[in-house]
């Protein structure tokens, strides 16, 4: 069986901010943008993998959802306990600095890890971790 990664979902609180971050400050490109029922979905990708989609979402994409619920994620998100993404880089370094140059919140700066790796870490506009990992030369 062959499987690969099609799609995953950030959640973001400010579809035009986050747009703005992953389109400008990362260099990812839009390919698609839909609203339903009062709510938005925006994908963007890396050119150099077009099969494989980051879908900007609301914290909750639940139309039927309750309030409550709304109102937990939200929060959740703001404290930034949801999940982010993590991106390969060939340079820590200078993706680090252009990330940062481009307003990118640090969360970490480019360091060696144990296992393996050079890597930075920031938050988006909405309070996701994006992390960059380098693979090192062993």
């Amino acid at each position: 069986m062959d499987i690969t990664l099609a799609q995953c979902f950030i959640a973001v609180d400010d579809h035009d901010k986050a747009l703005a971050f992953y389109r400008d400050a990362l260099g990812l490109e839009v390919r698609n943008d839909v609203g339903f029922e009062g709510m938005r979905w925006v994908t963007v990708g890396s050119p150099a993998q077009p099969g494989v989609d980051i879908v900007l979402e609301p914290p909750l994409a639940d139309p039927n959802a309750s309030k409550a619920d709304r109102d937990a994620m939200a929060e959740l998100l703001a404290k930034g306990l949801l999940r982010g993404v993590i991106f390969g880089t060939e340079d820590c370094d200078a993706t680090f600095e252009k990330v940062r140059a481009a307003g990118g919140e640090v969360l970490q700066e480019p360091m060696d890890q144990p296992y393996g790796v050079r890597d930075c870490a920031f938050r988006d506009p909405s309070g996701n971790m994006l992390r960059f990992i380098q693979p090192r030369e062993r």
